[in-house]
């Protein structure tokens, strides 16, 4: 077979291709494309500098989102205690982390309601609206976190970091700075989980101390307590109805 022809046919068809495709490459050179300029430049306005920091602030404050979230509310305290309830039955991964932290994000967002709609009323829609500056609204949306902390804040903490803070004694909790209250109601929430692990461990320690005394008892010094322990701590939480008892003290204790 002579190659020519299929070389000539070959070429014929990328000339046609090419061909095809000048409309193409006409209205594409013709078409405007956005085009996204980030860059820092000089400016004379004093409004457009205010304006800048202020979008560098709300962009701080939402990166910072994640530790409020853990930090100033009733994550913590929730998520620590759940973590204890696993280790206590002894489970070994059920319910799966993911479950878990759902369900403290969602116990959070239950919790915070009053908080968040409080915010919402009289910080973020009045912004929204302009009814009122940025900074009066920021301080109208501290207010009820602030309010929730210092409920659930000891005052033994308090002191503790107002006395590292080096700050005159607060006459009121007005004075008592940010950074002061954060670290105070964190240690706080850390106690108190704690000592709610410690009452959710008591009943299951005591159920595997039976259960080895009878192991040893009988001579069955070779076999786990645990791998016999474990059914009966599933059957007594099933039993009692844990879950609904551990949500509601939970629930309670922020009350």
């Amino acid at each position: 077979m002579n190659p020519r022809p299929k070389g000539i046919f070959v070429m014929g068809a990328m000339s046609g291709a090419l061909f095809l495709s000048f409309p193409a490459l006409a209205y594409a050179a013709d078409a405007a494309f956005p085009t996204i300029n980030i860059g820092i430049g000089s400016s004379a306005n004093p409004s457009e500098i205010a304006t800048s920091l202020k979008v560098i602030f709300i962009l701080t404050v939402l990166s910072l989102a994640p530790a409020i979230l853990v930090l100033m509310t009733s994550f913590a305290r929730i998520v620590i205690v759940l973590s204890f309830l696993r280790q206590a039955i002894g489970t070994q991964g059920m319910p799966p982390n993911q479950i878990l932290i759902g369900l403290a994000l969602f116990l959070t967002f239950f919790i915070m309601s009053p908080v968040f709609n409080d915010i919402n009323e009289n910080a973020l829609q009045p912004y929204l609206t302009e009814k009122i500056s940025q900074e009066n609204a920021l301080s109208k949306a501290a207010a009820p976190i602030r309010t929730f902390m210092f409920k659930q804040t000891r005052e033994k903490d308090l002191a503790l970091f107002v006395r590292a803070a080096k700050l005159n004694r607060p006459k009121v909790y007005d004075d008592i700075p940010i950074q002061v209250l954060v670290p105070a109601f964190i240690i706080s929430e850390l106690k108190t989980s704690f000592q709610i692990g410690f009452l959710i461990y008591i009943p299951f320690l005591i159920l595997d101390m039976v259960v080895a005394s009878v192991l040893l008892s009988m001579g069955m010094m070779m076999l786990p307590p645990v791998l016999i322990s474990l059914p009966f701590k599933l059957m007594l939480f099933v039993l009692v109805d844990g879950w609904h008892l551990i949500m509601g003290s939970l629930i309670e204790s922020f009350h």
